[in-house]
């Protein structure tokens, strides 16, 4: 059995963070009584992008921080760099609730494209390199 402790964790780091961007939602939903869709608000408008932004990004890092954890191991820079990511997003989801150029948007922009970059090059770095673990695979 492969324990993979960065992985689980940020799996449900993930899923808490996408209930609280969905409640983030629903409660402007409730507030302006709207039904579906964005019912022409601007708040409901930018926290449904907010929360969707999350969902484009995050099953690709997850993704590729399962298969780094697994090939490299549980590394004290893959914790960080999964915290940064969940911090980043969490700082995106207030700069997406602002009018203008939020400073907090543009961080979590910023730490996004950085964790992907750098989770993309661990997975080459390990795959090339040759620096996988062996992983039996049982065929029946």
């Amino acid at each position: 059995m492969i324990v993979m402790p960065v992985t689980l964790v940020f799996a449900a780091a993930a899923a808490l963070l996408n209930l609280w961007l969905g409640i983030r939602i629903a409660r402007v939903r409730m507030a302006e009584q709207v039904l579906h869709g964005d019912g022409g608000s601007s708040l409901l408008m930018k926290r449904m992008r907010a929360q969707a932004n999350f969902v484009e990004y995050t099953p690709f890092l997850l993704v590729l921080a399962g298969v780094v954890e697994m090939a490299l191991g549980s590394t004290m820079w893959l914790w960080i760099a999964v915290a940064a990511y969940i911090f980043g997003r969490i700082a995106h989801a207030f700069g997406m609730d602002s009018d203008q150029p939020a400073k907090t948007r543009m961080i979590g922009i910023m730490v996004t494209f950085t964790v992907t970059i750098v989770l993309t090059v661990a997975a080459l770095y390990a795959a090339y390199a040759g620096l996988t673990r062996a992983v039996a695979v049982d065929m029946v």
